[in-house]
């Protein structure tokens, strides 16, 4: 009888170790959703930020929005750094001369250098 019932009833419905291949597509799937969940909180504070500006200090407003959407502390913490950091851009001058120094130097162009390597080893073949 007992055995009937745990046939019917697994412990699990699922085996409790995947492949190696499916854990690194699985480990690749939570990366993706976890940076997506965090993308969208940071925009979202961004958008409570300019929303609450004339009423709260960005810190403020962020720790606000925090609060308000229970944001959990190790995901807390990373969205109101990036959002910080996002605020920031703007604000750091050494951002900025580095940004106008990379616009003066000219650009690599890796595409046109892989295909100009691979035409000259056809040519050599």
């Amino acid at each position: 009888m007992f055995a009937f019932i745990r046939r019917l009833f697994p412990e699990t419905i699922f085996a409790r170790k995947l492949e190696p291949a499916a854990e690194r597509r699985l480990r690749l799937a939570q990366a993706r959703a976890e940076e997506a969940m965090i993308r969208a909180h940071v925009d979202n504070a961004l958008m409570f930020v300019d929303t609450l500006a004339e009423d709260l200090t960005f810190d403020r407003a962020i720790d606000t929005y925090i609060r308000e959407m229970a944001i959990p502390e190790p995901l807390a913490s990373t969205v109101a750094t990036r959002t910080l950091v996002v605020l920031g851009q703007d604000l750091v001058p050494y951002r900025r001369r580095a940004l106008e120094e990379e616009e003066d130097r000219p650009k690599l162009r890796l595409d046109e250098s892989s295909e100009a390597r691979g035409r000259s080893i056809r040519r050599g073949a």
